[in-house]
């Protein structure tokens, strides 16, 4: 993809740090690695050891276009904050789903029950993605925090840039083409309600919103069909900010096309239309091809008039020009060939990254089965894990437990980052009799809250944590359930609350496992610890039991009544890694101290 306006990638980190403990070394090896062109890479850095430093290290030494894949919006928005302090300079860009609250289109055969497709879109959210892509087009200095939503089909590049308004002080427009080429860009004008993504005009006077901005519009001034002068102005005072000589406004939707292409799309989409119904009155379903029909022809209508319409993406192998089965543009495309992959937590988010595909694919075929949606529909769909691995120039890797597909595909490259920079260490690691888990565990609870230290409890079912919960509030304990039906900001705020003392315990099933960062917490207990399954497999007990390494006092206990094999790896990992984290404490002369954390939440400062 050509870059336009391009700048160099000069990645300018700014930390007041250097790099500690491990960290040199781990940057060292990752990015002589990738200067040798090794295609994939293993950060295995435990809990706490400054991985998202050692990545931002890698980055401005490497000076590459990366994008950094987290598993949940939660962690994409912790390491988005965290990559805007260390690089203020460049772009540091946030690319999630945007929907608050989305319902799939979907249909139930066995009751006959249509759901449509209904969904709240976060204006804020789509902002960032618009920024996003625009930033990947515009400039090499870039960094993109996504979720595993960046496999999911996005809309042509190609068209989107070749969409884009380049406009340059002395250059020629009259004012029809400006208007014209916005309107083509999926922009709005208004009057009045000047937002996002809107224009106004006033005489020879072009005002533009940027669907990527938030506090800066666009005037542009024409003298005859000369632009004469543009500004960068405040969109809510319209005070004039500053002077620019020329600027690029990306188009209003992911989802533009033009007109030639517009025009042969409708008729593919009619052609296939009629293949269908026909399909459908031939084996007697009358239903289904009035309901097709229906539903179809009224979208071509829109397309007609207005170029759009809901639920446009499942028209998108037509819009885009893909053969069928062929795979879906995503943000993926929008990089240029040479970009850097770090995906975080590798562990979960690989599996997460192999799962999309096949539950959409599910749910879409019974919609196509019953004549709601053309065949076609289909192609509107995230990547296989295939499709996403032929896209994949170089990745790294990140976890303190990664999985076994992480480890073949590095081919023994696997970079350890175990002393961390504070000195802390792993936690010590007890297992007692789970026959009085309940009673044992109040105690320690009370031990640590005289401290003013907090505790996590990890249980094996949703009942057994709303009980325990209830039964520690009945005697005095300050505790908190968080289970999985809470949404995002509520977690957020629970982890907050517990932070701030608000709680003294927080008790879930598999909630409190990755990226949660909590120095005050000094104790991890994980009751049934020997009951084997995906909730006590070795990787889920180091990660649980890793969150106690951001405290001076962290502790992990394991009820059980016997030692599994499972928790026998992961106590051995543990005290391995323990082992080497006090040897290298005693040479250097390094007191371990407990880490010292803004209650700041990232996703509250966002939302």
């Amino acid at each position: 993809m050509e870059i336009i306006l391009k700048k160099p990638a000069n990645f300018k980190l700014k930390a007041d740090i250097e790099p500690k403990g491990d960290q040199p070394k781990a940057i060292s090896q990752l990015v002589e690695g990738l200067k040798k062109g090794i295609k994939h890479q293993v950060l295995l850095g435990v809990t706490g050891s400054g991985k998202t430093f050692t990545m931002a290290n890698v980055i401005a030494q490497i000076g590459k276009p990366t994008l950094i894949i987290a598993p949940n919006k939660t962690l994409a928005a912790q390491l988005y904050n965290e990559f805007k302090k260390l690089f203020p300079e460049n772009a540091v860009e946030y690319f999630v789903s945007y929907y608050d609250y989305y319902q799939p289109e979907a249909y139930i055969p066995i009751t006959d029950t249509y759901i449509e497709k209904d969904a709240s879109i976060n204006e804020f959210i789509d902002r960032l993605r618009h920024s996003a892509t625009a930033a990947v087009l515009s400039r090499r200095d870039v960094i993109v925090v996504a979720s595993v939503s960046c496999i999911y089909g996005l809309g042509s590049p190609h068209e989107y840039f070749q969409k884009h308004l380049y406009l340059q002080q002395g250059g020629r427009i009259t004012r029809d083409e400006l208007l014209r080429a916005l309107v083509r860009m999926h922009y709005e004008r208004r009057e009045t309600d000047f937002t996002r993504a809107t224009f106004r005009v006033r005489g020879d006077i072009i005002e533009i919103f940027p669907s990527n901005e938030e506090k800066r519009a666009v005037r542009v001034s024409l003298w005859g069909d000369e632009i004469e002068e543009i500004k960068i102005i405040d969109p809510f005072r319209g005070k004039v900010i500053g002077r620019v000589r020329e600027i690029v406004i990306f188009p209003a939707s992911h989802y533009v096309t033009s007109e030639d292409r517009l025009a042969r799309a409708i008729r593919e989409i009619r052609e296939e239309l009629r293949e269908r119904v026909e399909y459908f009155k031939k084996k007697g379903l009358y239903l289904y091809a009035e309901r097709l029909e229906k539903r179809t022809l009224y979208d071509l209508e829109l397309l007609e008039e207005i170029g759009y319409c809901k639920g446009i993406e499942n028209y998108s192998r037509y819009l885009d020009g893909r053969r069928p089965g062929e795979p879906p543009y995503t943000l993926l495309d929008y990089f240029p060939d040479d970009f850097l992959i770090f995906i975080d937590e590798s562990h979960i988010t690989i599996p997460q990254l192999r799962g999309m595909y096949r539950g959409d694919r599910s749910r879409k075929e019974t919609l196509v089965e019953y004549g709601f949606r053309l065949p076609s529909a289909l192609d509107n769909r995230p990547l296989t894990f295939e499709e996403f691995e032929e896209r994949v120039n170089q990745v790294i890797y990140v976890s303190a437990t990664p999985g076994d597909y992480e480890i073949e595909k590095s081919e023994g490259r696997i970079i350890e980052q175990i002393i961390r920079p504070t000195g802390l260490l792993d936690p010590k690691v007890e297992v007692r009799p789970s026959e009085n888990q309940v009673e044992d565990l109040y105690f320690e609870i009370k031990k640590r809250a005289e401290k003013k230290e907090r505790v996590l409890v990890c249980t094996l079912t949703k009942r057994m944590a709303e009980e325990l919960t209830d039964y520690y509030k009945e005697i005095g304990i300050k505790a908190c359930y968080m289970h999985s039906d809470l949404k995002t900001l509520e977690r957020a705020r629970i982890i907050r609350d517990l932070r701030k003392g608000v709680y003294d315990v927080l008790i879930g099933i598999n909630l409190l496992r990755e990226g949660l960062d909590l120095p005050e917490v000094s104790l991890i207990a994980i009751l049934d610890a020997d009951k084997e399954g995906f909730l006590r497999s070795e990787r889920s007990l180091i990660q649980m039991m890793g969150r106690a390494a951001r405290n001076v006092n962290g502790t992990a206990i394991l009820y059980a009544q016997t030692i599994t094999p499972a928790m026998k790896k992961a106590i051995e990992e543990t005290e391995r890694r323990r082992k080497i984290q006090e040897e290298y404490n005693r040479i250097h002369g390094i007191t371990p101290q407990t880490i010292v954390k803004s209650l700041e939440d990232p996703l509250m400062k966002m939302v």
